[in-house]
């Protein structure tokens, strides 16, 4: 317990930066869930983020907390963290966060958490402490998540398009509008979901790792409440160059495209959290954005931006390890 009331004002600090990246994890990610609403004048930008913002933290009330245990404790060992290894892990994702958000670059915040925490972790105990289970799970969802979300939101197009074929333009319009709203919203719950969950699980493991649960790993209702609201926040103040890229700069979005993508990456984020697995929401998205592109034709999709997303994708883990492993070392100065 002494140990615990020394660190304890370090514990706060490193508190309140995980929420500080989980406001960024919202800033950034705000692309994910209004992209498709805000490039098809659906909604102004400023209502879109209010909207997406009041769904992130309706997921408050709906989900259970299966993918903050994964991280918590199913990424690195919990038995090795330390205030280090959190400050490390937090700093190498809020690192590359800004990189990619200042480049209009959708990244994936949760695999910058989670290379910051394989970085900060194996510098202090080395490979042995990484719990290969959690992150091969992990690692397969970065290859699965936007696969499936591409085939699926390409179906969708295809049996919609089916469905409404002899309807009146007019009639598919207004339709199609509605249930691009719903899915929207639907993609926002999904997101706040699985996004905010991950920085619980950081400070759960953090709050553990000083004997502050009573020994007992398990997620305090504080923690649940006060990620939502920051995820929220993040969103509701926007990341307007991602929502240029997802929105216009992959592929031309119409409503029935929106509702396609949108409703595509709700059913994996569902499914993903449900399951307790991390997903990148970056990278559903932007599978289910291809998928309704190329559903129309290939040449419909700007194949050279989504080139360099999947770039992105392939280095954010490792870049984010590097500089969670470089912040772990610096603090083992002091």
């Amino acid at each position: 317990m002494t140990t615990a009331v020394i660190a304890l004002p370090w514990i706060v600090a490193l508190v309140a930066l995980a929420l500080a990246f989980d406001f960024l994890n919202g800033l950034h990610d705000a692309a994910n869930s209004i992209a498709t609403v805000v490039s098809t004048r659906l909604l102004s930008p400023v209502q879109a983020v209010a909207f997406a913002a009041f769904f992130n933290f309706a997921a408050y009330w709906v989900f259970g907390l299966k993918v903050a245990e994964t991280i918590g404790n199913g990424i690195i060992d919990k038995d090795i963290v330390d205030p280090a290894v959190i400050f490390g892990a937090l700093v190498g994702a809020m690192f590359w966060n800004l990189v990619t958000w200042w480049r209009g670059i959708p990244s994936s915040s949760s695999h910058a958490l989670i290379g910051g925490l394989i970085g900060a972790g194996v510098t202090k105990a080395g490979f042995d402490g990484v719990v290969w289970s959690g992150v091969i799970k992990t690692a397969s969802a970065i290859i699965l998540s936007p696969t499936l979300g591409l085939l699926l939101a390409m179906l969708l197009m295809l049996f919609t398009s089916w469905l409404f074929m002899r309807a009146t333009a007019r009639f598919a319009e207004g339709t199609f509008k509605k249930l691009h709203l719903i899915s929207s919203a639907a993609y926002s719950l999904g997101h706040g979901a699985n996004d905010a969950q991950k920085t619980m699980g950081i400070i759960t493991v953090l709050l553990y790792s000083q004997g502050l649960l009573g020994g007992e790993f398990h997620i305090p209702g504080w923690v649940v409440l006060s990620c939502y609201v920051a995820i929220a926040l993040g969103t509701l103040s926007g990341g307007w160059k991602i929502i240029q890229t997802m929105g216009t700069g992959i592929t031309k979005l119409s409503h029935h495209q929106g509702f396609s993508a949108s409703a595509g990456g709700s059913v994996m984020l569902f499914a993903a959290t449900a399951y307790g697995i991390p997903v990148s929401t970056t990278h559903t998205i932007t599978g289910c954005v291809v998928g309704v592109g190329a559903a129309r034709r290939a040449s419909a999709v700007r194949w050279r931006v989504a080139g360099r997303i999947v770039v992105a994708w392939l280095i954010t883990i490792p870049a984010s390890a590097a500089v969670g492993s470089l912040f772990y070392l610096l603090t083992r100065l002091f």
